[in-house]
């Protein structure tokens, strides 16, 4: 196959326990021409490195034509999809109506994925389903990703003279249910500020949906080991990550940041992290009592964190 694309919609983690299979995809297809058809901001991370030679944004007016029955088709993306091989399409497509309508631009060979995961196994593999349909074999379902040399020059520059190890926070997730209490982070943040003869950074990670976190604790840790992480393109905030020791909940960037090769302290709650945990050998999942993260202690995170820096545990409350 010369031309191969591939439509990713979803979030941050979404498309990232998509990578297994695009990477099975591409050593398959080491010469075509791969294209992610998805959210810019997001399929940025695959763009020129390694998965995708390019990316086209699916919030694109002409778009919504696809998703009506007998609509009239733009030419300029009928010929687009027309100009590929093979279309695997992630889209919630319950009618067919989106598949219908490529076929109305006489796509040559389109092949569905699961829109929605269900909980019969880790998402990663049922998200690996249309390219083992092809005949393709996953053979390793943790996401990687590779940053270019330019994401990390950019991350020396940001982290440039900030004492190692790096640690990074991140208080945010997409539903408050799977947050900690933000009085646990501040509590674990100062704990890791105030180690005597023990220096390291602490980077706190923040997008548009953490901005009442960040603003709460950045007007707390007034300290210059300290440094916010916000809003950062996705592809230089995995290379911030890439050699820091991160502790975050079930979100997009723990899977981020799991990707990015980071030493990683995960904090479940209601999700199940059979299904929803990366499954890269340098995450720890730390389960929550009954499934309620309110529950689970700062003396088991310090803990985790203690052994993850080669430090001795010592009493979690001062």
């Amino acid at each position: 196959m010369n031309r191969i694309l591939v439509i990713r919609g979803g979030a941050i983690g979404d498309f990232i326990l998509t990578l297994p299979a695009l990477r099975a995809l591409r050593h398959a297809n080491p010469h075509a021409h791969i294209e992610i058809l998805g959210y810019k901001h997001i399929a940025a991370l695959a763009e020129n490195r390694f998965y995708a030679q390019a990316i086209r944004s699916i919030e694109y007016g002409p778009m919504s034509g696809f998703f009506a029955r007998d609509s009239e088709l733009s030419p300029e993306l009928s010929s687009y999809f027309s100009s590929f091989d093979l279309i695997i399409s992630y889209l919630h497509d319950p009618d067919g109506i989106f598949e219908n309508n490529l076929r109305r631009c006489r796509a040559r060979k389109i092949v569905s994925g699961p829109a929605r995961i269900d909980n019969s196994q880790h998402a990663a593999r049922q998200l690996a389903q249309p390219v083992q349909q092809l005949g393709i074999q996953v053979k390793n379902f943790a996401a990687q990703l590779y940053p270019s040399n330019e994401d990390r020059a950019w991350a020396r520059k940001f982290l440039a003279d900030r004492a190692r190890p790096i640690v990074a926070l991140h208080p945010g997730s997409g539903s408050e249910k799977k947050n900690w209490p933000l009085e646990s982070w501040i509590e674990i943040g100062n704990q890791l500020l105030n180690w005597e003869n023990f220096s390291s950074s602490v980077v706190v990670v923040a997008g548009e949906a953490d901005g009442n976190q960040a603003v709460k604790l950045d007007s707390i840790w007034k300290n210059p080991r300290v440094v916010f992480a916000k809003n950062l393109p996705l592809p230089q905030l995995a290379s911030v990550l890439e050699h820091a020791i991160f502790v975050g909940h079930d979100s997009g960037i723990s899977h981020l940041a799991a990707a990015a090769g980071a030493t990683c302290i995960l904090l479940f709650g209601p999700t199940d992290p059979s299904v929803w945990a990366p499954l890269n050998e340098n995450v720890q999942v730390l389960d929550a009592p009954n499934e309620d993260l309110r529950k689970l202690g700062v003396d088991v995170v310090h803990a985790e964190l203690s052994a993850r820096l080669g430090r001795p545990v010592i009493s979690a409350r001062r």
